[in-house]
């Protein structure tokens, strides 16, 4: 099965990057070099090729390289899920993020229509211990790579939620007010549990019977306050608590994601650091094996440093599994050897900073 792909990525004006040019072969991809080498930036530059705001969820005005603060742009030839397209997303100034489709506008959920991808950075080598904000939104990561019409159920529950917690603020009493509003919430609301649920069980689903290095990990969408049946009625019935509170206090905007590592039926949070980071490796490539499965193309994987924390039977397994999956692997590290396992598999690039400007040197076997 061969998988989604970048086929040449163009940089102008972005993070570190003054200018930058890589062509790719649909192989997996090996970025080294020191920190500070702008290899993330690549990998962030990619991930704007899906819909949402990046691996770094940085605002637009973010992106652009520095001093100069003129804007900048992503251009990309992909390999698609029906076609090679081009794609283009870029800002100018302090503008919002604009996206072209071989030379069409078009809304940033357009871009599902064309490439899906799932992401591992470092920062969520604590999501099992860091609050719950961090895990609804791995979650809802994963479910937007199956689902992309999720994303909008989110946008109204959330505008929804924003009202209604004003008036909340305000202490607001009449009723008609409400009603609206979480009526609103509760349709949306019933979507997005819906999404999520359906997700879960296909990653559990992946899991079974795969041929993997990795831990299974069993999942479950928990409530704090239990899951609400009618989430109208709920909400209804505790306008007089959310208002001491100043915020609506059930809701799927408080759910969380609890894993255990199944072999040893410990909760995600109690495990080692090499165990939380495996079982997060193992969902993953769950999440990139559904969609494969259902999509009939691998999605691409960006991987940053994802050798950390790993032995080296594991780091071996692990190529093997995304050579296998066919899937086009973007992998970042700071050395060089600790990604030797891929041997001639793969594609590998050298990046290094000189006087504030990174420079890409592809390493030829």
């Amino acid at each position: 099965m061969s998988g989604l792909a970048i086929l040449s990525l163009t940089l102008s004006h972005f993070r570190t990057h003054r200018a930058a040019r890589l062509t790719f072969d649909g192989r997996p991809v090996v970025l080294t070099g020191a920190n500070g080498a702008g290899k993330t930036n690549i990998l962030e530059a990619i991930s704007l090729l899906s819909p949402g705001r990046g691996l770094r969820r940085a605002g637009a005005e973010e992106l652009a390289r520095q001093p100069e603060a003129i804007g900048w742009k992503v251009a990309a030839q992909v390999a698609g899920l029906a076609a090679d397209h081009e794609i283009e997303t870029w800002a100018e100034g302090g503008n919002t993020r604009s996206v072209r489709i071989d030379g069409k506008a078009v809304a940033h959920l357009a871009l599902a229509r064309v490439l899906r991808m799932v992401w591992l950075v470092p920062a969520m080598d604590r999501l099992w211990t860091e609050a719950a904000e961090g895990r609804r939104r791995f979650l809802d990561r994963m479910v937007l790579s199956f689902i992309p019409d999720h994303a909008e159920a989110v946008l109204i529950y959330e505008k929804a939620m924003r009202d209604r917690n004003r008036l909340l603020k305000d202490e607001v009493a009449d009723p008609h007010w409400y009603g609206a509003l979480e009526a609103r919430m509760a349709e949306a609301g019933a979507r997005i549990a819906t999404h999520r649920t359906q997700v879960v069980a296909r990653l559990l689903a992946a899991q079974d019977g795969a041929e993997t290095a990795f831990p299974r990990a069993e999942l479950e969408i928990i409530y704090p306050e239990g899951a609400p049946g009618d989430l109208a009625a709920a909400l209804a019935a505790g306008r007089r608590r959310d208002m001491a509170a100043g915020r609506t206090l059930i809701g799927p905007h408080r759910a969380d994601l609890a894993a255990v590592f199944a072999a040893k039926d410990v909760p995600a949070e109690q495990c080692s650091t090499g165990e939380q980071k495996a079982l997060l490796i193992s969902l993953i490539l769950a999440n990139a094996r559904a969609l494969a499965a259902d999509l009939g193309r691998a999605p691409v994987l960006l991987l940053d440093e994802v050798a950390a924390h790993l032995d080296a039977g594991r780091r071996a397994a692990l190529f093997d599994e995304i050579c296998a999956l066919g899937a086009q692997a973007i992998v970042t590290g700071t050395e060089p050897g600790l990604l030797d396992s891929l041997g001639p598999r793969g594609q590998k690039f050298a990046l290094t900073e000189t006087g504030g400007q990174s420079q890409i040197t592809e390493i030829q076997p």
